[in-house]
């Protein structure tokens, strides 16, 4: 749990923001594992139009944006619960990032892409958020990007995927660590399912040649993000997993988003690796045993808000999560 903000750093909570975090504590505390010297936390989180934000603990119904002090401080308590988590939707305007990464407290650190240009890149970019005690860079970043001759679905991605490589070994790494490079991505909507098969099939079949590359940076690949993906045997999903990337059966059935219901679910958020034709993992030194989700905030933060408002305070996507045995 992430303690309250003194008066001294944006002044003093009200007694609703203190009650949603302790709500959101508490009931995190029985949804993600604990962190331990042998386990690795990965998120990943489409926080709705993540930019600037109202500068005070309440909004009023006349201000804009919706998303306030007390909204962040949500959206913190939930990511502190992991070591790294990749963000996306964050905006040009860095407003909210900013107060995020304070909330969160000085072992936080950002890794951040430029803004995609252009009306289809939507003025985004995507974010790396990581405890630095836990987790530290490998010192590989990069965006992927098709080269101009390049014969495929697709021309160029709409908002460029990005790729950062980290390490995660016990407390002052003194034992040894593993590496690990995750690419984040989040495709684009269209006005129809098929505008958005290009780019999720160019996208696994780039990270596919990627990961059988040899001697190259591709250590322990994972991707994550908002693939806008939707059901198992749709062509969108048969797509994701055709070059053998795996998600979790444990995300199977989960909500992407909070307006998902029984008639209405999607598969938008993944998280997944590489494996053989076998089926065995291509992860070395991590080791996946089953412990994957989501967490809703809906119940505890917000009282009384529809699910509407706080879409656009917190998110309309809830956050998924994975955990590693080193």
């Amino acid at each position: 749990m992430i303690a309250s903000m003194t008066p001294g750093d944006v002044g003093g909570a009200t007694p609703a923001v203190l009650a949603d975090l302790a709500s959101l504590a508490a009931a995190l505390d029985g949804v993600v594992p604990a962190r331990t010297e042998s386990n690795l936390l990965i998120g990943t989180w489409n926080l709705r139009a993540f930019a600037d934000l109202t500068a005070k603990w309440e909004a009023a119904p006349s201000d804009s944006p919706k998303r306030d002090w007390r909204a962040v401080a949500c959206i913190a308590e939930v990511i502190s619960r992991f070591d790294v988590v990749a963000v996306q939707e964050v905006r040009r305007d860095t407003t909210a990032l900013r107060f995020l990464l304070a909330r969160l407290g000085t072992n936080w650190r950002a890794i951040t892409s430029d803004v995609t240009q252009g009306d289809a890149g939507n003025g985004e970019r995507l974010t790396f958020l990581y405890e630095s005690t836990r987790i530290q860079p490998s010192g590989l970043v990069g965006e992927i990007v098709l080269p101009p001759a390049a014969q495929g679905p697709v021309l160029q991605f709409a908002r460029t995927p990005y790729a950062a490589g980290f390490t995660r070994g016990s407390v002052g790494f003194t034992r040894g660590s593993v590496g690990f490079t995750l690419t984040t991505v989040h495709v684009m909507w269209g006005t129809t399912q098929t505008d958005r098969l290009p780019e999720i099939t160019a996208f696994a079949q780039w990270m596919r040649a990627w990961a059988d590359e040899p001697k190259d940076l591709n250590e322990n690949l994972l991707v994550l993000g908002d693939f806008n993906l939707d059901r198992i045997g749709n062509p969108l999903y048969e797509a994701f997993v055709s070059t053998g990337l795996w998600p979790p059966t444990e995300l199977n059935n989960v909500p992407r988003t909070v307006f998902d219901n029984d008639t209405s679910t999607h598969f938008y958020d993944q998280i997944a690796w590489f494996s053989k034709d076998t089926g065995a993992s291509l992860l070395h030194g991590l080791t996946y045993q089953g412990k994957a989700g989501t967490f809703d905030f809906i119940p505890h933060a917000f009282a009384g808000h529809t699910r509407l408002d706080v879409s656009w305070r917190i998110s309309d996507h809830y956050p998924l999560w994975i955990e590693f045995q080193l």
